[in-house]
C-alpha cells in the first residue's frame, strides 16, 4: 500500500523527522482468534526496526483502535526477523459468529494501522518504501 499524495508531512515534527504513515516503514497481516485480533508487522528494512521498536508500541496501537475499544493490547517483538505482533482484545464485536459488522474477521485492521503515522529521521529516509520526494 502506497499513498501517492501527501504521505510526507514536515509541518509539527521535529526538524531532523519526517512524519510518514506505518506503510511506509512496514508492511502487515492480519488474523483472528474469537473476538481476538493478532496483527503482524515486518519492516520494509532492517534500519527501520529500531524506529519501529520505539514508536510502535502497545499504547500507541491501543491509542489508534481506541474506537474498537480493545480490552487489552500485547506487543510481542520477534527481532531477528524485523517484525513484532500486536494481540488485541475484544476488538471484533464477539468474533466471526457473532458479529454483524462487514469485517467480522478483521482483516481490514491491518489497513488501518497502517495509517498510523510514524517520525522518522531523514537520514532513513532510503529505506521508505513508496515515493521518494
Amino acid at each position: 500500500m502506497s499513498h501517492a499524495t501527501n504521505s510526507e508531512t514536515i509541518s509539527g515534527t521535529p526538524p531532523d523527522t519526517l512524519s510518514v504513515p506505518l506503510d511506509r516503514l512496514a508492511h502487515s497481516r492480519t488474523g483472528d482468534k474469537g473476538n481476538r485480533s493478532n496483527i503482524s508487522v515486518i519492516a520494509w528494512h532492517p534500519a527501520l526496526w529500531p524506529v519501529l521498536v520505539e514508536q510502535l508500541t502497545a499504547d500507541a496501537v491501543a491509542r489508534q483502535f481506541a474506537e474498537r475499544r480493545p480490552s487489552h493490547v500485547a506487543r510481542y517483538l520477534l527481532p531477528q526477523l524485523h517484525a513484532m505482533n500486536f494481540v488485541l482484545d475484544d476488538v471484533l464485536d464477539g468474533g466471526v459468529n457473532d458479529a454483524l459488522n462487514l469485517d467480522s474477521h478483521g482483516k481490514a485492521l491491518s489497513f488501518w494501522l497502517l495509517d498510523l503515522r510514524i517520525e522518522v529521521p531523514h537520514a532513513l529516509r532510503e529505506y521508505l518504501a513508496g515515493p521518494q520526494a
